[in-house]
C-alpha cells in the first residue's frame, strides 16, 4: 500500500516523519510523496498557532477530496492537544497523539483489520522516554539533524508545547555519542543536535548539554557541531564560555527573545529581564564577532500596548541580530495567556508583524554585508551551494563532496 505523510510546523515534526517514515517502509509500505496520490494519508499536525490548526486541517480535506477512499490519519500536536476537535471531522478516520507516534504502525495494521477504534492517545506528561529516536538527514541530505530531547519542563504562559510535547525527556549521553560516531563514519562533518528545548537537555536525567558537548566535541571526523534554539536562562557561565570558545561549535546560535519589553516578558513568564538577555547573549557576539545569533519575537501579546512595541522594536533594531522570526501572538489551549485582559486586534498584530519583518530583512543584509570577503568554514549542501559556520547561504564554485565542511570567503 501506498502511503504520504504531510508535515507542518516545526523540526521536531519534521524529525518524527522521518521516523515514522522508516517505521512504515520496514513494514512494507511504500512512502511516497503527497502529490502522487496514496491509499493512506498521514497529516502530522501543528498547534502552535490557530494558523497551525487551519493548515492542518486544510491539508486532511485536501487529500480527502484527492482520494476520498482513503484513510486519513491526523497526527501530531494538534492531535495531541485537540484530539476530539479531530476526531468531529469527518475526514479523519484516525487520530494519534505525540504519545502513540511511536505505534502508528500497528494502529494501521490494526485498522485495516477491524476499521475500529479513532482515537489513540493518553496524557503526554506520562512520557518518560524519547521516542522515534534516529539521525535524521531530510533538510539538504548533507547535515544530519540528531533529536537529542524532546518536551520542555518552562510553562511560558502563551506556550501549548509542553502540552504537546510533554516534559523533558533526554536521550543518554553514550547513546548520542554513539549516534555522532556513526555519523561522522558516513562520511558527515556537520550535525546539528536539536529538541523541543535544548538547553534542558539532561533536566531528566542528571547530566547537562555542558557534559554531553565535552563529549561530542572529541569524536573525530565531526568538524562542526552547530545547536538549535537556546532559552537564554537556562544557559550557564560554564556553557557559555565552552559555546564561545570551543572551536567545533558552530558560531550560530538561536535565542529567543520574544519581547524587549520587561513588563511583557514578566507577563509571558520567561525568567529573565531585557538586561539579563542583552548581557549573555551580547557578550557572546564582543567575543566572538562573526557569530551569528537570531531570535524569536511575539507582538500583539496581551496587554501590549504602543509603548510595549516600540521597546521591542527599538530594541531588536538596535542590537546585532543576524535575522529575526516574527509571529502574532495566537491564543492557545490550556495556556494562562488565554486569561489575560487586553487582547491585542488582529489588524494591530499585522502592522506589528510588518514592522519587525522589514527590521528582520535590513539584519539579514547587514549580517551577510559584515561577512564579506571573510574566510569561514563552510558546510557543502549541493553543488556550488554552502552553508557557513555562521548560518550564510552562499554559492561558491567547489568540487567537494556534499556533507564535507571547507574553508571559503563570503562572495
Amino acid at each position: 500500500m501506498k502511503v504520504a505523510i504531510e508535515t507542518l510546523g516545526c523540526r521536531s515534526n519534521y524529525f518524527d516523519s522521518y521516523a515514522i517514515k522508516t517505521l512504515l517502509e520496514e513494514k512494507g509500505y511504500k512512502v511516497v510523496s503527497p502529490e502522487e496520490g496514496a491509499d493512506i494519508y498521514i497529516v502530522n499536525t501543528c498547534t502552535v498557532t490557530k494558523g497551525g490548526d487551519r493548515s492542518s486541517r486544510q491539508a486532511i480535506y485536501r487529500f480527502k477530496r484527492k482520494n476520498p477512499n482513503s484513510i486519513v490519519i491526523a497526527t501530531g500536536c494538534y492531535a495531541q492537544v485537540s484530539p476530539q476537535e479531530l476526531a468531529e471531522i469527518k475526514d479523519v478516520d484516525i487520530v494519534v497523539g505525540n504519545s502513540h507516534k511511536e505505534r502508528i504502525g500497528e494502529i494501521i495494521e490494526e485498522f485495516l483489520i477491524n476499521r475500529k477504534g479513532k482515537i489513540f492517545h493518553e496524557n503526554i506528561f506520562k512520557a518518560r522516554e524519547v521516542h522515534l529516536f534516529k539521525p535524521v538527514v531530510f533538510f539538504e541530505n548533507a547535515r544530519p539533524f540528531v533529536k537529542i530531547q524532546e518536551g520542555c519542563n518552562r510553562f511560558c504562559t502563551f506556550c501549548v508545547v509542553p502540552y504537546a510535547r510533554g516534559k523533558v525527556r533526554s536521550v543518554p549521553i553514550k547513546e548520542v555519542i554513539d549516534i555522532l560516531k556513526y555519523i561522522a563514519d558516513k562520511g558527515f562533518e556537520e550535525v546539528v543536535l536539536s529538541g523541543t528545548q535544548l538547553s534542558q537537555y539532561g533536566w531528566d536525567k542528571g547530566f547537562s548539554l555542558y557534559e554531553l558537548l565535552k563529549e561530542a566535541v572529541k569524536i573525530e571526523g565531526i568538524k562542526l557541531i552547530r545547536l538549535s534554539s537556546l532559552h537564554v536562562k537556562e544557559v550557564d557561565d560554564k556553557t557559555l564560555d565552552f559555546l564561545i570558545n570551543e572551536d567545533k561549535i558552530a558560531p550560530h546560535f538561536h535565542f529567543p527573545l520574544q519581547s524587549a519589553s520587561d513588563r511583557i516578558l514578566k507577563l509571558m513568564d520567561r525568567g529573565y529581564t531585557l538586561k539579563e538577555y542583552e548581557e549573555k547573549v551580547g557578550r557572546i557576539i564582543k567575543e566572538k564577532p562573526y557569530t551569528a545569533v537570531g531570535t524569536d519575537i511575539i507582538v500583539g501579546f496581551p496587554s501590549e500596548g504602543e509603548r510595549e512595541f516600540k521597546e521591542t522594536s527599538d530594541f531588536v533594531q538596535y542590537f546585532p541580530f543576524a535575522y529575526i522570526h516574527v509571529f502574532p501572538y495566537s491564543e492557545r489551549p490550556f495556556t494562562k495567556a488565554r486569561r489575560l485582559d487586553g487582547k491585542v486586534e488582529e489588524k494591530v498584530k499585522r502592522e506589528r508583524v510588518e514592522i519587525i519583518k522589514k527590521i528582520d530583512e535590513e539584519k539579514r543584509k547587514s549580517f551577510r554585508e559584515i561577512n564579506r570577503g571573510r574566510e569561514l568554514r563552510a558546510t557543502v549542501l549541493s553543488e556550488g551551494r554552502l552553508l557557513t559556520e555562521n548560518y550564510i547561504d552562499i554559492k561558491v564554485k567547489c568540487n567537494a563532496q556534499k556533507g564535507k565542511v571547507i574553508k571559503v570567503c563570503v562572495p
